[in-house]
């Protein structure tokens, strides 16, 4: 059988259509052509023979253009992913230089942190997920709940809450291998400095994929957050609507005013704190990487809830707290 590419290469120089059997024998070489019998030149029509080179040029063709495309496609996908990264490293730089050394933000630098504002930090860690507020509502006072304003709690556990469902993202994320450091210590970062971590690692999963790198094993953590997901979904939720309520109704006994006073001091709050102005930020990027790291993981996703997940992954909260209930455990994640 002769190749298309040999066919088309001597056949198409030949222009006329009165060519004998001869010639294109001549032309095509008899070896290649001849039958056992050595009479297939001078039996074979030409006309056919010419239907027949045109049909394999004509496939060739198309193969060829299709592998263009498909190469096209490739090469585009590339400059997009590293386009991407520069705006993510980029994104990085900013977040750092802007929230945590330069003394143009609304607050203090780290640099020129005050000792109030390390009071305020260390009062919402104690506060964390309203454990010590409810204990002590119950009668458990083996710590006093520090008394901070609503909405400065409702703000800090908000993102604690999101941060928290994060990880099982992370976890069951199809290119985590790209990101060669430990997952267990980005998480754990994370949740005290937020995206300062995450920044990097959704700028490091757009790398090439490397196919001499074996995937590793989940740690024992990561496989907690895996089969647990559904359960930290519900908790991440349940904090997260939680915190909405408290900002605006929470500590109603203690004189932190109206709806509308709540929501003046959220003005003045983000607009002279820098760790509530960072938290700003944070709800920002977080309400863009969840919809892009549950978009390019959809396939974790159960088969009949696909569609949903996809069309809720948008809305902050909500589209992750669906991916996390909705998580396929028949397939390796």
């Amino acid at each position: 059988m002769i190749s298309s590419g040999l066919l088309c290469s001597s056949f198409l120089p030949v222009r006329s259509s009165s060519s004998s059997p001869s010639v294109l024998c001549t032309r095509f070489g008899r070896k290649g052509f001849e039958d056992s019998s050595n009479r297939w030149c001078s039996s074979w029509p030409h006309h056919q023979l010419r239907k027949e080179v045109h049909v394999a040029c004509g496939a060739q063709k198309d193969a060829e253009q299709q592998q263009q495309q498909k190469q096209q496609l490739l090469e585009e996908g590339v400059q997009q992913r590293r386009g991407q990264q520069i705006v993510l490293w980029a994104a990085e730089s900013a977040y750092v230089l802007w929230l945590f050394l330069l003394p143009y933000a609304p607050g203090d630098p780290v640099w020129a942190i005050k000792p109030d504002t390390i009071d305020a930090l260390l009062g919402l860690s104690l506060n964390f997920f309203f454990i010590l507020p409810f204990a002590n509502s119950v009668g458990i006072h083996v710590i006093e709940s520090p008394v901070l304003h609503p909405v400065s709690e409702g703000l800090f556990n908000f993102v604690i809450g999101w941060t928290l469902m994060f990880a099982p993202l992370i976890y069951t994320d199809c290119k985590r291998d790209r990101y060669r450091g430990s997952l267990d210590l980005l998480w754990g970062l994370q949740m005290f400095l937020t995206n300062i971590f995450l920044i990097p690692y959704m700028a490091i999963r757009l790398n090439d994929d490397d196919s001499n790198y074996a995937p590793r094993k989940l740690s024992k953590l990561g496989s907690i957050m895996t089969s647990g997901a559904p359960i930290v979904g519900l908790i991440g939720g349940a904090v997260c609507l939680l915190s909405a309520w408290w900002a605006f109704s929470g500590r109603g006994n203690y004189g932190f005013g109206s709806l509308e006073d709540r929501w003046e001091f959220f003005s003045r709050y983000i607009g002279s704190e820098r760790l509530a102005y960072a938290f700003i930020w944070d709800i920002c990027l977080y309400a863009v990487f969840q919809p892009w790291l549950i978009g390019d993981n959809l396939q974790n996703v159960q088969e009949s809830k696909v569609g949903i997940v996809s069309t809720l992954r948008y809305i902050p909260v909500v589209g992750l707290v669906a991916y996390l209930l909705s998580l396929n455990y028949d397939r390796e994640l």
